[in-house]
């Protein structure tokens, strides 16, 4: 009888959670016609995700009118680094060129750049400074040019 009781109340969660289930999550969420390719999704939220902005345009976008500076980017150490990785989304480019706001914030080199240190990772290969001793409040793109990374200014 003592082995009943602890049964019950498994029995009793369970019961709750499927009912919980059955409220809260939609009928049509789940592994549709494709199997496994798109995983779980709401079929539902299909035409809410067509309609969605794409924000980022990739390399090719940029290369239209910056071929120069991404060949120089694709030889360098950030060769695998998108441009809307440090320049935003292309999305928010304007019509006007000469009007582009450059992030030339040294926390976004910094993202990559601060000395942490992950033996079990690549991120340790990755050249890193200590921000409080590395000419602390200045640019990094004052020495540094993120588009040939290998030469200093």
């Amino acid at each position: 009888m003592h082995i009943l009781r602890p049964l019950f109340v498994v029995l009793a969660i369970a019961a709750i959670i499927l009912i919980a289930r059955s409220i809260w999550i939609p009928s049509d969420f789940g592994i549709h016609e494709r199997g496994y390719t798109y995983g779980w999704y709401r079929q539902s939220n299909i035409e809410e995700w067509k309609n969605f902005t794409v924000k980022y345009q990739g390399r090719e976008f940029c290369v239209t009118c910056h071929a120069e500076q991404v060949q120089k980017l694709t030889s360098s150490k950030h060769k695998n680094i998108e441009c809307e990785n440090c320049h935003g989304p292309a999305l928010s480019h304007p019509a006007d060129p000469l009007k582009l706001v450059l992030d030339r914030n040294r926390e976004l080199c910094l993202r990559c750049h601060t000395n942490l240190f992950y033996p079990n990772s690549q991120r340790s290969q990755i050249k890193g400074i200590n921000p409080d001793q590395h000419n602390p409040g200045l640019e990094c793109v004052l020495c540094h040019n993120p588009h040939e990374a290998s030469k200093p200014r």
